[in-house]
């Protein structure tokens, strides 16, 4: 048995929906994936993330390497055991650490050296620790290990950085053990270069990994270029393998991918906003920190079916966010959550009824790109 199997039910253009079954379930998509970059989804418990119809999370190998440590995970019977999960995971290599901690790292052939901001530590890692680190958290999907680069930068520093990334993306696949549990992800490199994307796309797919991801994005570039790269690139990967666009991103950013040919996504904007007193409604966004809604006493979304809504004013909710209590951050994330989790099963849906169905879906959610004024 492969590590996972993908059933296209429906396409509408280059949008597809189906299903993918991992070790830890079957997931429809397109899905987004809540971050759970330590185990755990910010102010979310693990029912939780069940009853708002997530069935696939995301947690980051780098930060559970460093604390506390994977064979530790391991001796607790796995990453699934130890977070009281039983859905599947798939797990961040570090890569995009390699862009985000720039400042503590060291890039060379064999891997990367990092001085933790945590400990103060130097640790490296190599393609063979990065499967190491994953297969020992019993995921279910690992992604390669990649070298993430800034943008913008320039032809010759995005040409060496992709040509090691396929270096160590066969590095990583030599070292897998659980391939029948863990499947690999590749991921395409290039920057905002479309012949680089092309060519690697077109590389990487003759390895014929279980699934593939588009990396190096979401790192500074305007939007649009993120989609125009996304659009050279999807068409050059597999047709039966799970297309995965890394660390995006806002509901408009994910219809517009999705039409795209992208099948899944993570961030952590919906968590981290939420945190902030930043919702998304299908009125537009909502500050709930505003004064306005002191006294307000509808539901956050009038067309939200969550708990949140059902149960809670915008002033109670306002208040609870002002006094810093707890409760306030996980009722918004809950909001959140659950928004992205309908939007993608009304993408779903969509995909199914056609391409007049999913146009007016995406006019719908271009319109949420916009402050609440009522």
């Amino acid at each position: 048995m492969p590590p996972i199997e993908v059933t296209i039910a429906a396409k509408t253009g280059s949008a597809r929906t189906g299903t993918m079954q991992l070790t830890h379930g079957e997931i429809p998509f397109p899905a987004f994936m809540p971050v759970g970059t330590y185990g755990t989804v910010k102010g979310m418990m693990p029912r939780d993330i069940k009853e708002i119809g997530a069935s696939l999370i995301l947690s980051n190998a780098y930060h559970l390497w460093v604390r506390p440590g994977h064979k530790l995970i391991e001796r607790m019977g796995g990453l699934h055991q130890f977070m009281g999960w039983d859905g599947a995971i798939l797990t961040d290599s570090g890569g995009y650490q390699v862009f985000s901690l720039n400042e503590f790292t060291t890039v060379t052939e064999e891997g990367v050296r990092f001085r933790a901001p945590l400990d103060g530590q130097y640790r490296t890692m190599t393609p063979e620790v990065c499967i190491e680190i994953q297969e020992s958290l019993g995921v279910d999907i690992a992604m390669a290990f990649d070298e993430c680069i800034e943008w913008p930068a320039s032809r010759d520093r995005v040409a060496q950085s992709t040509a090691r990334t396929t270096r160590w993306l066969k590095r990583c696949d030599n070292a897998r053990k659980k391939r029948t549990t863990t499947a690999l992800f590749g991921i395409v490199q290039g920057g905002m270069y479309e012949d680089m994307r092309v060519s690697h796309a077109q590389e990487i797919a003759e390895l014929d990994l279980d699934g593939y991801a588009v990396g190096g994005l979401s790192v500074g570039e305007p939007t649009e270029k993120l989609l125009e790269t996304v659009s050279w690139t999807t068409p050059h990967l597999p047709e039966q393998k799970i297309r995965y666009l890394m660390g995006v991103g806002y509901p408009w950013d994910i219809i517009e991918a999705v039409m795209r040919g992208i099948d899944i996504f993570d961030c952590v904007i919906p968590t981290r906003n939420a945190r902030n007193g930043k919702l998304f409604t299908s009125v537009g966004i909502v500050n709930i920190k505003n004064a306005k809604y002191a006294e307000d006493e509808r539901g956050l979304d009038p067309n939200c079916t969550c708990m949140t809504c059902q149960n809670h004013s915008r002033s109670y909710l306002r208040h609870l966010f002002v006094a810093k209590e707890i409760l306030g951050a996980q009722l918004l994330t809950r909001h959140n959550l659950h928004f992205y989790q309908h939007l993608m099963s009304r993408i779903r849906m969509a995909i199914k009824e056609g391409e007049e169905s999913l146009e007016v879906l995406r006019q719908e959610v271009l319109s949420w790109n916009r402050p609440n004024t009522d």
